[in-house]
C-alpha cells in the first residue's frame, strides 16, 4: 500500500489529517509542501488550488481536509471516528463547520499567527489583529461550549470533531490570551484538558519553527 500525505508542517489542516491517521494507527509517508512559497507544478497537479493537505492512496488523489479525514475513517481499520447515531453525526458535522467557517481565521490566523508564530520569528506583532481575533474567538468558543457534549464534543467517544477543533485550540492556547479565554468556558476547558493528553496530539505537535524557517502563517 502506498499512502502519502502532502502538507505544510505548520498547517493546522495538515495536522488534522495527521491526527486522524494517528488515531487510526495508519502508517504513511509525508511530503512537505509550503503553500506560502512557490507551489511546485507537481503539487498543483494534485491540488489545483495549491492549498494543503492532499492525500494520495494507491494513486487515488484527495484534497479538502474534511474529505480526507472522513476517507481515512471509512477506509482503514481502527476505532471509528464518526458517530453512528444520526444526531451525533450531524453534531459532528456542525462542529467541524463552525470551527472551519468561523474559528480558523480569528483563532489561528489572527491570535496564534500574530501573538505566537510571528513572535517566534522575531517579526512585528499586529496588536489590532490579535484584539480583533480575540473578539471573533470569543463568539466561536461560546457557540462550541453550547454545542459540546462530554467527555468528547459529540459524546462518549472521540470523533473527527475533536480533531478538527482540537488542532485549532492547540494553536490558539499557545497565546496567553487564548489560554486564558478558553479557561472561561468550563466544558471546553475540561475537554481540552483530556484531549491534549492523547498520544496522537503529542505525536503530531508541529512545535514552532526557528526564525529562518518562518515565511508566513
Amino acid at each position: 500500500m502506498s499512502l502519502v500525505l502532502h502538507g505544510y508542517h505548520f498547517s493546522v489542516y495538515n495536522r488534522i489529517a495527521r491526527l486522524a491517521l494517528a488515531e487510526k494507527g495508519v502508517a504513511y509517508d509525508r511530503v512537505e509542501v509550503n503553500p506560502f512559497a512557490d507551489t511546485p507544478p507537481e503539487y498543483l497537479a494534485l491540488h489545483p488550488f495549491g492549498r494543503v493537505p492532499a492525500l494520495v492512496h494507491d494513486g487515488f488523489v484527495l484534497y479538502e481536509t474534511g474529505a480526507i479525514t472522513r476517507y481515512i475513517d471509512r477506509t482503514f481499520t481502527g476505532p471509528a471516528l464518526q458517530p453512528g447515531a444520526p444526531r451525533a453525526l450531524a453534531r459532528m458535522d456542525q462542529l467541524i463547520g463552525v470551527i472551519d467557517s468561523y474559528g480558523y481565521w480569528p483563532m489561528v490566523r489572527q491570535v496564534f499567527s500574530h501573538r505566537v508564530f510571528r513572535s517566534a520569528a522575531g517579526r512585528p506583532v499586529d496588536e489590532a489583529e490579535v484584539a480583533q481575533g480575540l473578539i471573533g474567538a470569543a463568539k466561536v468558543l461560546a457557540a462550541l461550549e453550547a454545542l459540546a457534549s462530554e467527555p468528547f464534543l459529540t459524546g462518549p467517544e472521540l470523533s473527527l470533531a475533536d480533531l478538527h477543533v482540537g488542532a485549532m485550540v492547540a494553536y490558539f492556547t499557545l497565546a496567553p490570551e487564548g489560554a486564558a479565554m478558553l479557561g472561561t468556558y468550563p466544558r471546553l476547558a475540561a475537554w481540552w484538558g483530556k484531549l491534549r493528553q492523547r498520544a496522537s496530539v503529542a505525536a503530531t505537535d508541529p512545535g514552532l519553527p526557528p526564525a529562518d524557517r518562518v515565511t508566513k502563517a
